[in-house]
């Protein structure tokens, strides 16, 4: 009998584009694939598991028997970010999508926004990185108490400003004025996000934990529900409190990055809790993919990898680890965006069986109605179990 299940999300580790993914502008991601060919990468464990295993993933260190059960999952939502990411892999498909703005925000959204939150104006209004957006116009923004506001090829108002000149909780509140206009079907934009930054120049200025996101509510019911209504436990780690709108969470665990997303996660298996820790680990995504940066990169995953025995001695027999992902955000493509791609599944426990290959999943929400099943929960309508391919 399942009694718990460790959901750890790799943000932004895809492992292959999917079929549309030229319609999202990323045709040739595949962000497993592109730090290996560039970083020596070294992930026994996770190799261990199956993770060189799933299909399509052509690497050369394939091995003859895992210890785990592993595939991967298509995308079914329109979109390729974390909130449409994690909520189809909790039971919600988003489709339509949410509004892009390719060309910065309209006019009339700017100044709405303004007099709401009573700014005198507001820096850049554009489409970029964000680092590069702070080395552009954070002096200014020092100067002048505006905030930076800029969006990017996924559906977010992202406003950005240095933690001595507008606080964070001010940064909260306005960005909470953000969210209730752009609730409006003419902007339905999908997520804001408060941007803190640090720093005293242009060559500097860094961006900090203090990050939150404030996302639309308009997704349906998912697993968290289900299980909160049941009396499970459901721990959020990370940003995934934010991702849900602290919808159907028991308890909620802020962290400092994925090393202390991990050392907490550790924490809350050595409790005795029945349900589900679910777990972001963002500094794949945040430091290392929208950075281009490949040995990070690696170096963070080989860092997973070697806590990963950690995490497999703290598991109790009724206990079942699933590793998988959001999205891609390939490192070495010259886009600093997510990718439309695959995403892994690992699977590890006392009762799963070794070497079961479980395909390709034709959508992120198997991975949920798994995860119910497996705790003998109600089902949800979307995603299909694949619990009896990989219980003992």
């Amino acid at each position: 009998m399942i009694k718990r299940v460790i959901t750890i999300v790799l943000d932004g580790f895809g492992v292959g584009e999917l079929p549309d993914s030229e319609k999202y502008g990323d045709k040739g991601s595949n962000t497993l694939a592109g730090i290996y060919h560039h970083a020596k990468l070294n992930v026994p464990n996770l190799k261990k598991i199956g993770l060189y295993n799933i299909e399509g993933v052509e690497l050369e260190e394939k091995i003859e028997k895992t210890v785990g059960s592993y595939g991967k999952a298509a995308e079914q939502s329109v979109g390729k970010n974390s909130p449409v990411g994690h909520w189809e892999i909790c039971g919600y498909i988003t489709n339509p999508g949410f509004q892009t703005y390719p060309n910065a925000f309209p006019e009339k959204l700017i100044e709405e926004f303004k007099k709401e939150a009573k700014l005198e104006g507001i820096l850049c209004n554009e489409v970029g990185s964000g680092t590069e957006i702070l080395k552009r116009f954070g002096e200014e923004h020092i100067k002048t108490g505006y905030p930076i506001v800029y969006t990017s090829a996924d559906s977010v108002f992202q406003i950005a400003a240095h933690e001595d000149v507008i606080p964070v909780e001010k940064l909260y509140e306005i960005c909470k004025v953000a969210r209730k206009i752009l609730d409006k079907p003419e902007y339905n934009i999908g997520t804001v996000i408060a941007r803190p930054f640090v720093g005293t120049n242009a060559e500097n200025f860094t961006r900090t934990y203090n990050r939150k996101d404030f996302e639309s509510n308009t997704f349906g019911k998912t697993i968290l529900d289900v299980l909160k209504e049941n009396n499970k436990e459901v721990v959020a780690i990370g940003k995934i409190g934010d991702l849900f709108t602290g919808r159907g969470i028991t308890k909620e665990i802020h962290t400092q990055g994925n090393e202390d997303g991990i050392e907490k996660t550790i924490e809350q298996i050595k409790q005795d809790t029945e349900g589900l820790i679910f777990t972001n680990l963002v500094d794949f995504d945040m430091l290392y993919g929208h950075r281009n940066n490949i040995e990070g990169y690696a170096q963070a995953l080989e860092y997973l990898d070697s806590k990963l025995p950690i995490i497999i001695e703290n598991m109790k027999e009724t206990d079942v680890l699933i590793l998988t992902a959001d999205h891609g955000n390939d490192p070495s493509t010259p886009s600093t965006d997510h990718s439309r791609e695959y995403i892994p599944i690992l699977i590890y426990g006392k009762q799963i069986k070794e070497n079961i290959n479980i395909g390709t999943r034709t959508t992120y929400a198997d991975i949920g109605q798994t995860i119910l099943d497996m705790l003998g929960m109600p089902l949800l309508n979307t995603g299909v179990s694949f619990k009896e391919k990989v219980i003992k």
